[in-house]
């Protein structure tokens, strides 16, 4: 979990974090170092593990208590259960907050309050903690106590309305989208407030960091546009708007994106399809020509593909300097030799199934690289072993504990 070469080595992070977008950015400080200590509700655990199917099994075939969407987000962490709105369950948070360099949370705005564990609370106790508050709405402002969900912030941030074809309706992504984005802008948060606190020789902040507010910063291309000239922009399906040939077009046995807006890529595609007429035609001569005329361009390279294989164009293009893709489900994705070469994939040990896949931190250090990786934690599976570590705890005081359901 933690390794003398990586980053983060001696920051030590509390998550009370649920679904996806928190946990997901404390999972980050853990690849790159960090000792992060999950704490879920005692009884309960986080909604996550229940999110499915599918389900982890164990070796006997038994479904275990943890969803795949689960070991997406939680790797690289220590397991806690708290009954926090019981007094001796807060004051274990808080006993653990002192020892602590972040603490991650994402309750709906408030909530956190009500149990005497929100930024105030936490700073009282250690006022060098860094406090990050992961919300749908943030902090402030007319919604700020609403619920969220990353569909709905798809839909209120503009990516569904540009989203689709263009005599379709709007469409949303294929996975979690906001929330993955939100993760990352609160990993570079907690990142930027921990070299504050060093170059300041101390002092924590909170840090408030609404989904709405990431997704909009992720539209911010749209948006600039929206801005200079007043349009909304277009929803213009698997084109690239402002740039063509940029879409998918169909091969003999499949189809393959193509992206070549760029004049010395349209004339590379021309020359390799066959149909290097096309580059002289007037109506296709410059990008802007072709964005106009792309209707007619679109049936000429489908009819001229059409004759070999993804794998065919796919080579052929590539080697030309013609940026393509194939269209691969994500199982695909994984066998692709690139990616195989790489080792995004990742097999690690499981103590329930044995072995378990997970997507490899894609950040590569030269001097610190990231190549531990630790399972999910089971529910509470590390009660006794934090509360006597850190905090001291007997035996018999963790067993009194555990009895009375605040652990």
């Amino acid at each position: 979990m933690t390794s003398a070469a990586l980053p983060l080595q001696g920051i030590r992070v509390l998550e009370l974090g649920r679904l996806l977008a928190a946990p997901l950015a404390a999972q980050m400080l853990g690849d790159m170092g960090a000792e992060v200590i999950k704490i879920e509700r005692a009884g309960r655990g986080d909604e996550f593990r229940h999110y499915g199917p599918p389900f982890m099994h164990d070796k006997q075939g038994r479904r275990t208590d943890q969803s795949a969407s689960f070991a997406s987000t939680n790797r690289n962490k220590r397991g806690m259960t708290i009954d926090f709105a019981k007094p001796e369950g807060r004051e274990i948070i808080l006993e653990l907050a002192r020892q602590s360099d972040v603490f991650i949370e994402n309750f709906k705005t408030g909530s956190l309050a009500h149990y005497g564990l929100d930024y105030d609370a936490i700073n009282a106790v250690n006022p060098d903690i860094i406090y990050l508050s992961v919300t749908g709405f943030g902090q402030t402002g007319p919604y700020a106590q609403r619920p969220g969900t990353d569909g709905a912030f798809q839909a209120m941030c503009g990516l569904m309305a540009v989203t689709g074809e263009p005599a379709g309706a709007p469409q949303k992504a294929g996975t979690f989208i906001v929330d993955f984005v939100t993760g990352l802008f609160g990993t570079i948060a907690v990142l930027s407030a921990l070299r504050h606190r060093e170059i300041n020789q101390g002092g924590g902040q909170a840090i408030d960091l609404a989904l709405l507010d990431c997704s909009l910063a992720a539209m911010a291309m749209r948006a600039s546009e929206y801005f200079v000239d007043g349009k909304e922009p277009d929803r213009v399906g698997n084109r690239t708007p402002g740039s063509a040939p940029s879409q998918i077009f169909s091969c003999s046995d499949g189809d393959l994106v193509i992206q070549a807006g760029f004049e010395d890529a349209y004339r590379n595609l021309c020359r390799v399809v066959g149909r290097p007429d096309l580059a002289v035609d007037p109506r296709f001569a410059t990008r802007d020509n072709r964005v106009v005329h792309i209707d007619a361009l679109e049936p000429e390279l489908n009819a001229a593909l059409s004759k070999q294989s993804v794998a065919h164009w796919f080579a052929e293009l590539s080697a030309a300097g013609v940026i393509c893709a194939p269209i691969y489900a994500p199982g695909e994705a994984f066998d692709d030799p690139h990616v195989v070469a790489r080792g995004v994939r990742v097999r690690i040990p499981h103590p329930d199934t044995g072995t378990l896949d997970v997507v490899a931190n894609p950040i590569r250090f030269s001097k610190t690289p990231i190549e531990t990786y630790t399972a999910p934690p089971k529910l509470g599976e590390g009660n006794a072993d934090i509360l006597a570590d850190l905090l001291g705890y007997a035996p018999d005081r963790i067993a009194r504990l555990a009895a009375e359901g605040i652990l």
